[in-house]
């Protein structure tokens, strides 16, 4: 009994983590993925798992039996099974609230659905004061007994970190992952259960195995959203991605959907916003012409807005597309006509992409948000030279960067770090947004050149008229560079402090913009 005591541990702590690890998912479709999501689930997990601890060492102590422990552990496998369908109704509500960013609503919402973890996550908490207690024969042995049981608990919570986010969530959906590590756990306790105290000590929880079993057979959620306008959802290693169709436009969003990550409509490529605005780099120069524009980067391909706006404006352009998220990729290609023959698409993080890239380019786009962070590691001075490296004489780097109305300390930190790699920084705001761009120039450049350009493309009939309109927006929304603030680097960017602390003002005080 003692090897099948150690399985036992062993499978509690994987499904344990692996409810951490889909609980985060769960949430994330709806409410986001920034720190502040993260917080608060892993801080009220380690609360239940607290109260499981201290709970689980009393009761082992007044009924030290097999069959009261592995009786907590089905409870626990079932109840962690049926989470996420008592839970759909009030995602759905919360995701409609999201996308009117009704607060009250979103509160109680999240709160709801961390409260429904709280039975099964504190009933497996249990576990391992109760395996230790039924371990120990002999006082002598205790410590041995007690680590032994942690490192095979922390052995299979370190497989199910990994089993949910790369394996079943991307395969299966969160609902059934929910399922499927329920169903393994149950069948343990079942077994326990069996060997402890025989088979009819079992049968009263047949029927939370048929429940199940019937969920995953014939249960369904039928869409993890139901937006107005969605064609398409699925879940990936990385996001939640979701389709939309309006007005003949196709949107791409992503988790809480609160940005527009790319937009397609055919025969139409002004669609303000950011993608089309990376393009003005190359135009601080004195005397650019885009046939002067033969390789690009872009890191944060999304579905391909700005590629298919480079390969229009630029004839003769080449564009390396970074990508993290394979799924991505797929929907660009199907729902956003992301099948540009001059178009590289690398599957992979993107600083890591640029570092090994053995080419120059003459612009380097970055747009790799994950609202409402931009990635820290592509905020930073190293980041910054990285890019420097890998353009040509005259090539620009342009980053595309959230604000909120009364706070540009983001934009402050970027401006002063890009500085002092770039001779040359430039900032506009995308009128009606909460985006700016930053653009830097390997050379010393100037503002008059862009004003320059503009004026002599303006008026040649062969420009496509998505540039002159591109340059225009941002010559006539140039903003006055800030005063020097600190510089990030890889060993301190404050990027998720300062992202936090917009995000609650945003909560608590609100705004009247869009956002893109």
């Amino acid at each position: 009994m003692r090897h099948y005591l150690h399985f036992t541990v062993f499978a509690s702590g994987m499904t344990t983590l692996a409810a951490e690890l889909s609980a985060s998912r769960l949430l994330g479709n709806v409410f986001g993925t920034s720190n502040l999501v993260w917080a608060a689930i892993i801080g009220l997990i380690l609360i239940y798992l607290t109260i499981g601890y201290s709970l689980g060492g009393r009761w082992a102590d007044k009924s030290p039996t097999y069959k009261t422990m592995y009786s907590i552990l089905a409870w626990g496998a079932f109840t962690i099974g049926v989470v996420p369908y008592i839970a759909n109704p009030v995602l759905k509500a919360a995701a409609n609230a999201f996308d009117g960013l009704q607060l009250g609503i979103m509160a109680g919402s999240f709160a709801a659905v961390l409260v429904l973890f709280s039975v099964p996550v504190t009933l497996l908490g249990m576990i391992s004061p109760f395996a230790i207690r039924l371990s120990i024969k002999d006082a002598d042995n205790a410590g041995n007994v007690s680590g032994s049981i942690y490192a095979i608990s922390t052995l299979g919570s370190f497989v199910g970190t990994f089993l949910p986010v790369l394996l079943l969530i991307p395969t299966i959906g969160t609902s059934k992952t929910f399922l499927v590590f329920s169903i393994f756990l149950l069948s343990v306790a079942m077994v326990g259960i069996m060997v402890s105290d025989g088979l009819k000590a079992a049968y009263p929880y047949i029927l939370m195995f048929l429940t199940l079993v019937g969920l995953a057979l014939f249960a369904r959620i039928s869409s993890i959203k139901n937006t107005e306008g969605q064609v398409f959802e699925t879940e990936s290693a990385y996001n939640y991605i979701q389709v939309l169709e309006k007005d003949g436009f196709t949107y791409l969003r992503l988790n809480e959907g609160q940005g527009i990550h790319s937009i397609y409509k055919a025969g139409l490529l002004d669609y303000g916003g950011p993608w089309q605005q990376f393009l003005t780099g190359p135009f601080f120069y004195k005397d650019t012409l885009p046939e002067n524009v033969h390789r690009i980067a872009i890191i944060g391909l999304a579905a391909g807005t700005t590629a298919r706006q480079a390969a229009a404006v630029f004839p003769e352009v080449v564009i390396d597309g970074f990508e993290l998220d394979p799924q991505i990729v797929n929907i660009g290609r199907k729902y956003f006509n992301m099948n540009l023959s001059n178009l590289i698409i690398h599957v992979e993080d993107g600083r890591w992409g640029l570092t090994k890239s053995h080419e120059l380019y003459d612009l380097i786009a970055v747009d790799a948000y994950r609202p409402p962070y931009i990635p820290w590691h592509m905020t930073t001075k190293e980041f910054f030279q990285i890019a420097f490296d890998h353009l040509n004489q005259k090539g620009s780097l342009v980053i595309n960067v959230g604000r909120a109305p009364n706070d540009r300390r983001l934009i402050d930190g970027l401006v002063t770090t890009i500085s002092s790699v770039f001779p040359s920084v430039y900032v506009m705001d995308i009128p009606g947004t909460f985006n700016s761009m930053i653009y830097a120039t390997r050379e010393l450049t100037s503002a008059d050149n862009l004003n320059a350009n503009l004026i002599r493309l303006a008026i040649n009939p062969e420009i496509n008229p998505l540039l002159t309109i591109t340059l225009f927006k941002t010559w006539s929304n140039l903003q006055s560079l800030p005063a020097g603030t600190m510089v990030y680097t890889d060993d301190l960017a404050p990027i998720e402090l300062i992202t936090n602390n917009m995000v609650l003002n945003y909560l608590v005080f609100g705004d009247s913009e869009n956002k893109q």
